[in-house]
């Protein structure tokens, strides 16, 4: 999404422009020649990435190849860190020029990157604003454009086509809510039984899955079960525009749901191994992005075993029922929004990608 988005703006100030990528679906509209899909190097975890090793290693030689084949005037590395600081590396070695777009969270764990990052990254721009303060104290400097998904979302929360959503979608007039369990195969089996669980406590409520189109209903529907749960597919923005609290996936959905100011609930779940080994190497307070970029809990975290029935039933009906406890954390949800630069920053990122290769606009 993001990176569709930069791409969008960087053919806006660049006419001329083109683009090889590995990536997904909304990149390919944009135009350019696409090389992987996202799907095939999407692996989350310690253990998954241990047990697809192989694969990975297929692709690193590859791309590496491909890149010196191809011989771009500059590289754009989004995010996936474990990959692409290899890849950063290969390729300045070879003289190609190297930007880093959504920084690797080096302020969670392995800090010891910061050295790669100097040796090969030649630009950094990163989404999340105290990840600026904090490389300074590492004396690196970086560039925060805003976060990206503020231009994102900004069509869905102003467009009052989305009036018709529960009509287009066979959706009654009870409140909705909003149910993302993520959208990768594990993550959705870990989470959504859990969730989708809740329907039978709050009868007045309708509960609607955020689904993704890589999944059919059969899959959803084995976690989910058959007790009134709805499936909307790839409509997560008009879901969140329509709900009145959310059960949420740690990750990027978090702060999607809070610049909706939907009062949520955030759910982790991992691997028994992949979680033993986080826990030993992660050295951050909180999971969710609203709480590290507010730097308190603004929303309850649900961690492993703490993920389970009773506590979810027990906090969703704060969020449906507790007007005091919806208010304070929709307040805070104003103050990160101001935090996150204002809408623009996918065109200030292709802006200073320009300039930084010196194409004349």
């Amino acid at each position: 999404m993001h990176a569709a988005n930069l791409m969008k703006r960087l053919k806006a100030r660049d006419k001329n422009a083109l683009f090889r990528f590995w990536g997904g679906d909304r990149m390919a509209r944009e135009g350019g020649e696409p090389v992987r899909h996202i799907d095939e190097l999407s692996f989350m975890g310690f253990w998954e990435v241990l047990v697809n090793i192989r694969p990975i290693l297929r692709n690193l030689r590859f791309c590496k190849q491909d890149i010196v084949s191809w011989k771009p005037d500059v590289l754009i590395l989004v995010d996936y860190p474990g990959f692409n600081l290899r890849i950063a590396e290969y390729a300045h070695k070879r003289g190609i020029r190297v930007i880093y777009y959504i920084s690797p969270m080096i302020w969670a764990w392995k800090q010891s990157r910061i050295k790669k990052i100097k040796r090969s990254v030649d630009r950094m721009l990163v989404i999340v604003p105290f990840e600026k303060d904090f490389y300074a104290s590492l004396n690196y400097d970086v560039s925060f454009p805003g976060s990206p998904l503020l231009d994102e979302i900004a069509p869905v929360r102003n467009n009052p086509e989305y009036a018709v959503f529960r009509k287009a979608n066979n959706l009654s007039d009870k409140p909705i809510v909003a149910l993302l369990p993520g959208s990768r195969k594990q993550e959705i089996s870990r989470k959504l039984g859990t969730m989708a669980a809740m329907a039978e406590f709050f009868p007045d409520y309708q509960f609607v899955v955020a689904a993704v189109s890589a999944h059919d209903k059969e899959f959803y529907m084995q976690f989910a079960g058959n007790a009134g749960i709805s499936l909307v597919y790839d409509q997560t923005y008009a879901l969140l525009a329509n709900a009145g609290a959310a059960l949420v996936a740690s990750g990027t959905a978090t702060l999607e749901t809070a610049l909706f100011n939907v009062p949520q609930v955030v759910c982790y779940r991992a691997g028994k191994i992949s979680y033993a080994i986080a826990r030993w190497l992660v050295k951050v307070r909180y999971i969710s992005l609203v709480n590290l970029i507010m730097d308190k809990p603004v929303v309850r975290e649900m961690i492993q075993d703490g993920f389970n029935r009773e506590a979810l039933r027990g906090e969703l009906e704060k969020l449906l029922y507790d007007t005091g406890y919806r208010k304070r954390m929709q307040e805070d949800y104003r103050q990160l929004e101001t935090k996150l630069g204002g809408e623009g920053a996918s065109d200030r990122a292709a802006r200073e990608i320009i300039e930084f290769t010196g194409v004349q606009q």
